[in-house]
């Protein structure tokens, strides 16, 4: 059940990325994430509410549970971890081709499995050094295919913010992993609906911020802010999307390394998102840097069954 979940979060995945990139075509970056952290606040807000003065979602999969600052620290600590990815992905998202981006998105898993071997000390089979080969691999075969572009994968420093983005993201996957886990198994043990809700409320807040402080003061000399319906969408494909990925995780059997990668498969539909609709460039090359990817996943997926 865990697996098939892990699937239907990377399809909502890849309808995010593609919304994202269309909402931030020409636009302001800290607005658009503002509102997105708004909307997905809004989306969860009612079941907060209605966990705490009702028993209405009691012992449904809906239920937030109550916590108080022991449990509110680590979602803190979570909404700025994700936050930070979301910047940087925004902003390198706005100015490189989304066929670019999603390969590079789509190497977390690997450095998740990476992660996973410097931090909780697990050790790579053979299979998975192939998988981490052939990523590495895509990755310099998508800077050639960058160069005829105009991007220069050493200089670009968009380029740096998806790479930092990625690597935020996997610290967050890594950092799910400890959240969810079972107290006797050395996690918390936290109620996902729980940090789903919060760590989109949290952000909301911080982003609130950021916006009067570093965008509103600017805004009549930066790029203009303009509305777009698209801009809804990214809200309600993310929380989809993560509600199914942090109740795949609830499943007592359900592996994040094999939850990461399968929903890295997003980068498939986003691909599709930007050939078709966006009509983005050099198309064959990138393809072959898609299916090496995807390849690693499944070689990764071989290695940690």
């Amino acid at each position: 059940m865990w697996l098939i979940l892990a699937f239907l979060s990377a399809t909502l995945l890849g309808f995010y990325d593609s919304f994202k990139k269309q909402s931030l075509r020409d636009n302001a970056v800290i607005p658009v994430l503002f509102l997105n952290t708004l909307f997905s606040s809004l989306i969860f807000l009612p079941f907060i509410l209605l966990s705490s003065s009702t028993t209405v979602l009691d012992g449904s999969i809906f239920h937030v549970a109550s916590g108080g600052w022991e449990v509110h620290k680590y979602i803190i600590g979570k909404s700025f971890i994700v936050l930070s990815s979301w910047i940087f992905g925004y902003f390198g998202m706005k100015h490189l081709p989304l066929t670019i981006v999603g390969p590079i998105n789509a190497t977390r898993p690997v450095m998740v499995l990476v992660g996973a071997l410097l931090v909780f000390g697990e050790r790579l089979n053979v299979y998975q050094w192939i998988g981490v080969a052939l990523a590495v691999a895509s990755f310099f075969m998508l800077s050639r295919s960058g160069k005829k572009e105009g991007i220069d994968f050493k200089h670009d420093k968009w380029i740096y913010f998806i790479i930092l983005a990625a690597v935020l993201g996997a610290v967050s996957g890594l950092y799910d992993k400890y959240l969810m886990a079972p107290q006797d198994k050395g996690g918390v043990g936290l109620n996902s609906m729980m940090v789903q809700s919060w760590y989109n409320i949290y952000q909301c807040f911080m982003m609130l911020v950021m916006m009067l402080v570093l965008w509103y003061p600017k805004r009549n000399t930066t790029t203009p802010f303009r509305w777009h319906w698209g801009i809804i969408f990214i809200s309600i494909f993310l929380s989809a999307a993560d509600f199914v990925y942090f109740y795949a995780l609830s499943f007592p059997d359900a592996m994040i390394s094999i939850v990461s990668m399968v929903r890295r498969g997003s980068v498939i539909v986003s691909f599709l998102f930007g050939a078709v609709l966006l009509h983005e460039k050099n198309l064959k090359s990138k393809m072959v840097d898609l299916l090496l990817v995807l390849l690693g996943m499944v070689f990764l997926y071989i290695g940690s069954k």
